[in-house]
């Protein structure tokens, strides 16, 4: 299994898509989001799968469920950051940086939470 500092490739990813998007293409920060949250994901699903959580799903409907799972739990907690930029940057006029950075802590333990308790969880 990987270190915790495998965990924090997700933000990475994230945030650098993020800042790609927002300051080099010039796209809306919500668009962004969006868009560094599909990638991350994706990403996201398949480290995990193999070297956080060492699924042991085989076969094509387990691995279905499991990224079906996942991906919903991801949703979850995207809604949840759209949400917090909304809120950080529409409502109360801060930095969409600094919103995003506040934001990605509450996602990350929401991810770790949901991932270990729902999706990878272990069969006794």
């Amino acid at each position: 299994m990987l270190t915790d500092r495998h965990t924090f490739l997700f933000p990475v990813l994230f945030w650098n898509t993020d800042w790609i998007f927002t300051d080099f293409l010039h796209i809306p920060y919500m668009v962004s989001t969006a868009l560094s949250w599909v990638l991350s994901v994706t990403f996201a699903y398949v480290t995990n799968r193999k070297w956080v959580f060492e699924s042991r799903a085989h076969g094509f409907v387990p691995i279905l469920t499991e990224a079906a799972k996942f991906f919903a739990s991801r949703i979850a907690s995207g809604f949840m950051e759209m949400g917090m930029m909304f809120i950080g940057v529409d409502l109360l006029h801060v930095n969409d940086k600094i919103v995003k950075l506040v934001a990605n802590v509450f996602v990350i333990l929401a991810n770790y939470i949901l991932s270990k308790l729902v999706v990878f969880r272990k069969k006794k």
